[in-house]
């Protein structure tokens, strides 16, 4: 497979190799396919939660976000409390 780089992208790979980081640029563009398939994994679990939260809040399963923080300020009281004894 051939692909063409932009310069910008060419003198990055230069840059992670001179770095000593990669052996290769095939270890570079590799790593970059690497992190692209996470983020785009990252991408669909928050687009699924995001699915599962407005069902929930259609169902009327929600919390006020008062009681969240109320919560929130309780547990730092708390770890504060801890870490001063």
């Amino acid at each position: 497979m051939y692909i063409q780089i932009k310069p910008e992208l060419e003198q990055f790979i230069q840059a992670q190799l001179a770095s000593g980081r990669f052996a290769s640029a095939d270890d570079v563009i590799n790593e970059a396919f690497k992190l692209l398939q996470e983020r785009e994994q990252r991408i669909e679990e928050l687009r699924q939660k995001i699915v599962v939260g407005t069902e929930q809040i259609a169902a009327g399963q929600v919390t006020d976000g008062e009681v969240i923080f109320a919560r929130f300020q309780e547990k730092i009281r708390l770890i504060a409390e801890e870490s001063s004894e």
